[in-house]
């Protein structure tokens, strides 16, 4: 349950590799319910990247214990004044079917850097059944995995290009009872903030029934014991987290793909490849008794009680690519790495030699499917394209 920040290095990327995944039985339901998920953000004016907008889940050497699916969000009682049936949320043409209104529902504030939504609203903390309906609520809705993709000169003020790529799209497929997505709690033996100020492998809720039930069980009931405990809890600060990971996804070949292709234009400055992560934590801390200043003194002092116990994993595929034999056991939510890249790799060509500051979006995908380009970059000045007329 680390936090990592956004960075090319092998070894956390690696962690998007995490864990081959149970296969669920053909009666059984989605992990989430039968809202589709994708959001995408790229049709939105281009903002400056931020710092520190990674997070992706742990290796884990065992398949991690569960605690039931998700539950769908119109089978919840919804804790926000909010209709969560799928025939009431909007539909936008293009754009996965689901509720966008849980990035960032009411009495919630977002981060300014887009990972977090965080509340203080009292009943939360105070009612345990309200809390569970939350988590279920959030956990239906992924992370918003990125590629970003930043090319610079040496001694060149600013850079050439600073590309990003939405991967939210391939967690979820169009089919809801394709979805793969599920809930999970802290099991035995694992590392995690639970209820502490750092991190402890106890208290185990386990013994009791709560570190989890098997997906299909009748479940949740770690969920709920945790619930329980933030509640009852008596401590001055303490918050109640929810965080959406990324795993299976093959971050490396993705990586040398684009840096073999940009190897192929005779580019002569230095690469950047980074897979940030947006809207990953879902944060519930207990109101202020008095006033902010006071409540993060007390924090500072006597520490924050933190509850950091589940996990809404959405799997990219199955498994991590190349851990069977020709992958053939192995089945992605969507496409696997070679689809998408065979599809991208032309249009994120083409913004790299319009140098291109934004998001690379399925307009240009389009656009070179319909129009195509065959031009070259002349890296001393603007790009030089071949005059088809």
């Amino acid at each position: 349950m680390a936090a990592v920040g956004p960075s090319s290095s092998s070894g956390e990327k690696a962690q998007l590799q995490w864990q081959q995944l149970p296969q669920p039985s053909p009666s059984q339901p989605p992990a989430s319910g039968s809202n589709t998920v994708p959001m995408t953000e790229e049709e939105l004016d281009y903002t400056s990247p931020v710092p520190g907008s990674s997070y992706i889940a742990a290796r884990s050497p065992t398949p991690p214990p569960y605690s039931g699916p998700s539950t769908p969000a119109q089978q919840v009682p919804s804790p926000m004044p909010q209709d969560h049936d799928p025939s009431c949320i909007p539909r936008y043409p293009g754009l996965p079917v689901i509720n966008y209104r849980l990035y960032r529902p009411p009495l919630f504030d977002l981060s300014a850097d887009k990972t977090t939504i965080k509340t203080t609203a009292a009943h939360f903390s105070s009612n345990a059944a309200a809390l569970v309906a939350l988590i279920r609520q959030q956990a239906t809705v992924p992370p918003k995995p990125q590629i970003r993709i930043v090319g610079r000169r040496q001694h060149n003020p600013g850079v050439d290009f600073d590309l990003r790529l939405n991967l939210l799209p391939l967690l979820v497929p169009d089919d809801p009872k394709q979805r793969m997505d599920y809930l999970r709690c802290v099991g035995p033996g694992e590392l995690a903030y639970r209820g502490g100020t750092k991190p402890s492998i106890k208290p185990d809720l386990e013994d009791g029934g709560g570190g989890g039930g098997r997906r299909g069980s009748s479940g949740g009931s770690g969920l709920e014991a945790w619930a329980a405990r933030y509640v009852a809890d008596s401590a001055s600060v303490k918050a109640f987290v929810l965080e959406r990971v990324l795993v299976n996804l093959d971050a490396d070949w993705i990586e040398g793909q684009i840096r073999k292709l940009i190897v192929s234009m005779r580019y002569p400055g230095s690469v950047s490849v980074t897979f940030p992560t947006t809207h990953t934590r879902v944060v519930v801390q207990n109101p202020d008794k008095v006033n902010k200043f006071l409540t993060s003194v007390a924090g500072f002092f006597a520490g924050k009680r933190r509850y950091e116990v589940v996990k809404a994993v959405w799997p990219f595929a199955t498994m991590p690519r190349g851990s069977d034999p020709g992958d053939e056991g192995r089945r992605c939510a969507v496409q696997s790495e070679e689809t998408w890249w065979r599809e991208w790799r032309e249009p994120i060509r083409y913004a790299i030699a319009s140098k291109r500051v934004g998001w690379v979006t399925n307009e240009d995908k389009l656009e070179i499917i319909m129009e195509g380009w065959a031009g070259e970059v002349d890296w001393s000045g603007q790009p030089i394209q071949q005059n088809t007329s």
